[in-house]
């Protein structure tokens, strides 16, 4: 078993977790903040996410791609299929999640923006979901070809 691989599973759990928290508790609370201090909160909690966030995405993904150039025996189709959904991740973050929160951040929290985003962040929810299979199924099959 190999560092890259402990990290890969590690930073997908980390974000699994996250992701369905946010889906699940902090997105649906958005509308409850109140439209006065919504401009503030979401600027802060923008700013705040980034760092939170950034790190563990940086570390699946680099990881995932390391585990393509040297897989576990006999694991390269998770691997490929690993490598597949932390790129997915990061495609909907950049080109689906990202601009949704730009579009509330400068018009404000709309009905059309609040279906938006959650379409996309339910979307990183399955990558990140699956990944969390693929990576467990790849630490399962380490551990039994150590043994």
């Amino acid at each position: 078993m190999t560092a890259t691989l402990l990290a890969c599973v590690a930073a997908t759990l980390f974000m699994t977790g996250l992701t369905w928290f946010v889906q699940v508790v902090h997105y649906p609370l958005f509308p409850a903040v109140g439209e006065d201090r919504f401009p503030d909160f979401h600027r802060i909690h923008s700013n705040r996410t980034t760092w939170v966030v950034l790190p563990p995405m940086l570390v699946e993904l680099l990881t995932s791609w390391a585990l393509l150039f040297d897989p576990p025996a006999d694991s390269t189709a998770l691997v490929a299929a690993g490598a597949a959904l932390a790129t997915g991740t990061w495609l909907l973050t950049a080109f689906g999640a990202a601009p949704a929160h730009g579009e509330i951040g400068r018009q404000g929290l709309s009905p059309a923006l609040t279906r938006r985003l959650s379409a996309f962040s339910w979307a990183r929810t399955v990558c990140w979901s699956a990944h969390a299979v693929v990576v467990l199924a790849l630490l399962a099959s380490a551990i039994d070809g150590g043994s």
